[in-house]
């Protein structure tokens, strides 16, 4: 039986791993639709692009079975992850709560940061929440709804940067590392620090996160961890010579989709294999993935600044006139930064039983100069997206199967009117 269950696991790794997958089909359909990606396949660097596409066939049984295709995935081409390192380090965050198993410790719990190290801020509100009081649950609705920041700064500090790497290790996600805070400079020791916080049930402590510090590097030599000919410093002065990722975020668009995987579909996974969450962990996060912002309330988007498809890249562009289909949801998490648009998404059709996972990077600089906010996201980036989630959601309502997915698992009752 332990036999078994690994030449299972392995069969998963490699079909999530970018290894011994189709890199024929994809090609065929970009090239198919040369109206909508000429822009693109014509571009010297083809704009970074890698992109993963899993089709989804159900059993008899409703058990899912995946095949992968590709399009230049390459683990060893370097590209800035940006925010879509928050989804795995909210995951863990809920991990660590349940591995406490401190009485009165939840994700509801109220949580109170302090400062120990240079540049470190404290957080004893949060007027977004309902009590008007910061918790991991407030921290995660804002990450997955928005992508906010400074929650995942404070889900990084819970966690800490060293347990963050072990868990991603645990999961072998082994062309990832998550060594730093998001937005505020984030560098050096400092990333290495996080602060102590304090966990209450009402006015009990219920547990005391000590700061830590992690000496441990997590050293990766990537190709393309130098870029541009040039980067704005943080007093906005130019530097000429290329911008260093070398001590940056990664997480390649593999790992990315075994993540996503391995949240969707954790039946699919080895028992070890699997996230230690909760059932209701999961509704939670599946959830607040699916959630339009301006479905929420505490906290709480609304237009004009915030828009149904925010954080919806592939399918709808991130477009804030977008017209949004009432039958489609899309379980994701975005980043930008640096010239690069990220989307990993699970996007699922409920009147035509079409679900499908999409994972795609593309970049766009042209001036070569970074950290000057002059970045093709709106020309170049952006609508690729939404037309690669477009074509592959027309081709899988093409594709025949056997039998329709039961997709119950995935549907949920939104409160507010987008």
């Amino acid at each position: 039986m332990r036999i078994c269950i690994t030449i299972l696991f392995v069969i998963c790794f490699l079909q999530v791993s970018g290894q011994q997958i189709d890199t024929v089909l994809l090609k065929g359909l970009l090239h198919e639709h040369s109206e909508l990606f000429s822009g693109i396949l014509n571009h010297p660097t083809q704009n970074e692009i890698q992109i993963l596409y899993t089709r989804i066939d159900r059993d008899k049984n409703n058990v899912p079975h995946f095949t992968s295709y590709s399009y230049r995935l390459n683990a060893n081409h370097y590209f800035y992850p940006a925010s879509t390192v928050k989804l795995p380090t909210a995951i863990f965050a809920l991990e660590k709560l349940n591995e406490l198993k401190a009485k009165g410790l939840n994700r509801k719990s109220v949580m109170i940061t302090d400062s120990s190290f240079a540049g470190q801020t404290k957080v004893r509100v949060d007027t977004s929440s309902a009590m008007g009081l910061p918790s991991i649950e407030n921290y995660i609705k804002k990450i997955l709804l928005v992508s906010d920041n400074d929650a995942y700064n404070r889900l990084y500090e819970f966690v800490g940067r060293a347990e963050i790497n072990q868990k991603l290790k645990k999961y072998h996600l082994n062309d990832t590392r998550i060594v730093g805070r998001l937005a505020i400079g984030d560098a050096g020791e400092s990333t290495r620090h996080t602060n102590p916080i304090d966990f209450y049930d009402d006015d009990k402590l219920v547990y005391h996160k000590p700061d830590l510090y992690d000496a441990l590097n997590y050293p990766m030599h990537l190709e393309n961890m130098l870029q541009g000919k040039a980067y704005l410093d943080s007093s906005d002065h130019l530097v000429n010579k290329p911008l260093d990722f070398s001590e940056k975020n990664v997480y390649s668009l593999a790992d990315q989709q075994m993540v996503l995987e391995r949240l969707l579909f954790p039946e699919t996974f080895p028992k070890t294999q699997r996230f230690n969450l909760t059932i209701d962990d999961y509704r939670f996060i599946y959830r607040y993935m699916s959630t339009f912002p301006t479905e929420n309330t505490k906290p709480t988007y609304n237009r004009p600044g915030y828009f149904p498809a925010y954080c919806k890249f592939l399918f709808y562009g991130g477009d804030s006139t977008a017209v949004i289909n009432p039958d489609i949801r899309i379980f994701n998490k975005v980043g930008d930064s640096y010239g690069y648009d990220i989307d990993n998404a699970y996007i699922v059709d409920f009147k035509n039983k079409v679900e499908f996972m999409l994972s795609a990077v593309v970049q766009s600089n042209e001036d070569g100069i970074l950290n000057d906010n002059k970045y093709e996201y709106a020309t170049v980036c952006l609508p690729f997206l939404k037309n690669l989630g477009q074509v592959i959601y027309q081709y899988e309502l093409k594709r025949p199967k056997n039998r329709k997915p039961d997709l119950t698992k995935f549907k949920f009752i939104y409160s507010k009117k987008q």
